[in-house]
């Protein structure tokens, strides 16, 4: 992905070299041609594009600002309601994610996420203990966490 990339900006700083332009529209030009062709000898290539990855990176980063609001949101009709009807619970949640940094991001999404908070990563580093200020069913909550920001990390990650 990285020789993808260098690839990428080598081919746009020719262009703006075989152009005598120095300008951004020259480079990004450039840095599109590069593109195309990075695409065109996608077969070359032993990884995916680096494209589809900083694709799935800025669909999870909208996946969080969605969960963010939507939860915000939620939280904020919890605590204007006279009356607390809240169920916390804490639940144990099994995570299919295998490297220490796409479990990292998970916990970091997950407690940066209003009402949620991760507690515990297990030593074997395959269950994560949440709790969660209002929760009616723990299996759509671990449903929806593995459907979202779990899937969308292994969007990312995964070859």
């Amino acid at each position: 992905m990285a020789f993808q990339i260098l690839l990428n900006f080598f081919v746009a700083v020719v262009w703006m070299f075989m152009n005598s332009s120095f300008n951004a529209t020259t480079f990004i030009i450039g840095y599109l041609i590069g593109l195309i062709l990075i695409i065109v000898a996608r077969r070359f290539f032993p990884s995916r594009l680096y494209i589809g990855r900083l694709w799935a990176a800025i669909k999870l980063t909208l996946l969080f600002f969605k969960e963010l609001t939507l939860s915000n949101l939620s939280v904020l009709s919890l605590v204007i309601k006279p009356k607390l009807d809240i169920q916390p619970m804490i639940f144990a949640m099994p995570t299919d994610l295998d490297h220490d940094w796409e479990i990292t991001l998970l916990s970091s999404l997950i407690t940066l996420t209003p009402g949620t908070i991760v507690l515990y990563v297990s030593d074997d580093q395959k269950t994560l203990y949440i709790h969660s200020i209002d929760v009616d069913d723990v299996d759509e909550a671990i449903w929806s966490i593995k459907n979202s920001f779990e899937k969308a990390i292994m969007e990312v990650s995964r070859a």
